[in-house]
């Protein structure tokens, strides 16, 4: 009996405790864009606003940037190599 008194007075005190409706929604946390503003560390830039200085690039741009130099490094490195063997192919079949 003391148990159901006791369960009882507590449901009581949480129901006297909780908030009206339309107040409940004030007591949800909220965040918004307070992560957006801080920065930690230096501010990046453009990559070529700062062309020597990678380190201070922006993600996006040393991606960008380092793709198309490897990029450019195996395609002539390729060119170099296949540089004459078509062209004695081609040669060879026009004879």
């Amino acid at each position: 009996m003391a148990t159901l008194l006791a369960a009882a007075s507590r449901r009581a005190a949480t129901l006297a405790r909780t908030p009206a409706p339309s107040q409940a929604a004030s007591l949800i946390p909220r965040r918004g864009l307070a992560g957006a503003a801080d920065h930690h560390g230096p501010p990046k830039v453009n990559c070529w606003q700062d062309p020597m200085n990678p380190a201070k690039w922006k993600e996006e741009h040393f991606v960008i940037v380092s793709l198309s130099g490897w990029g450019l490094l195996f395609f002539s490195g390729y060119k170099f190599f296949t540089k004459g063997k078509k062209e004695e192919n081609m040669v060879e079949a026009a004879h």
